[in-house]
């Protein structure tokens, strides 16, 4: 028995010495674009998955079925999440296809059966998946509201969604908001719920109108000045032809009268 012992705690220091020098000289690829061994990649899942579960087991799961916890975490998800989670009718972004692990795609999994294992990432992150802990800036409550919206999520189509999102609030969680980057903007006809995708069209749009009606008078302005240089110019030369001209030749007749010579 000792002497099993004594050889497994051999193995098992050779075993862990043998992967610190494998992580020390660079074996190991950490690139987003080289995925896990499958070894590798079950026991992360497994990790992942036991670690939340243990975590979230006593949470006490709220009413989800409250029309405005679920509008309310519309506009929040329209607003931080569509990027990597995507929505009905949103295609794959950049975020969502080059993230690894993946997102899952919230549109057509929602909370997976388990609201308490939803809200616990949300609201913690998960490390090393892009994942961030929204309860850093997220009260409870408005976490409770993404979970509540995406318990509807996977049973509304497109226009059903831009709707929901429409009656929102948009981006809302009780201050510590930051200026999120406008993923509605990139994703088509998805609607802002805070109205930004509207007001930053209607900026660009008068912005537009605006350096228009500048260009245009400047347009306007250079053919303007444009017209009189050409006045002047067509002036000037009329006077250097006049001056290039032979002044008329004259001579008075006996009877007093005066003659002139065209040339």
């Amino acid at each position: 028995m000792k002497r099993t012992i004594k050889t497994l705690a051999i193995a098992s220091t050779a075993a862990v010495a043998g992967i610190m020098g494998a992580a020390y000289v660079g074996l190991f690829n950490v690139g987003a674009d080289d995925p896990h061994w499958a070894p590798v990649h079950a026991f992360l899942t497994m990790a992942r998955e036991r670690s939340i579960a243990v975590r979230a087991r006593d949470l006490e799961v709220p009413n989800l079925k409250d029309e405005a916890l679920i509008r309310a975490g519309a506009g929040n998800y329209n607003s931080m999440c569509i990027g990597c989670h995507l929505a009905p009718g949103v295609a794959q972004t950049e975020l969502s296809q080059s993230l690894y692990p993946a997102p899952p795609n919230l549109a057509k999994v929602g909370v997976d059966g388990n609201p308490a294992n939803a809200f616990w990432i949300i609201k913690h992150g998960i490390k090393a998946t892009g994942m961030p802990a929204w309860g850093k800036s997220m009260g409870d409550q408005y976490i409770w509201g993404m979970v509540a919206f995406l318990q509807q999520l996977p049973s509304l189509d497109a226009e059903q969604y831009r709707a929901l999102v429409a009656s929102s609030g948009g981006h809302q969680h009780g201050g510590g908001e930051s200026k999120m980057h406008n993923h509605e903007g990139q994703h088509g006809d998805n609607v802002s719920a805070s109205g930004s995708h509207h007001d930053s069209a209607g900026e660009d749009h008068h912005a537009n109108q605006a350096g228009d009606d500048h260009h245009g008078a400047g347009h306007a302005g250079q053919d303007h000045h444009a017209g009189e240089e050409g006045k002047a110019s067509h002036h000037e030369a009329e006077q250097a032809q006049d001056d290039s001209t032979p002044a008329p030749k004259k001579h008075t007749h006996a009877d007093g009268k005066e003659h002139v010579h065209e040339s």
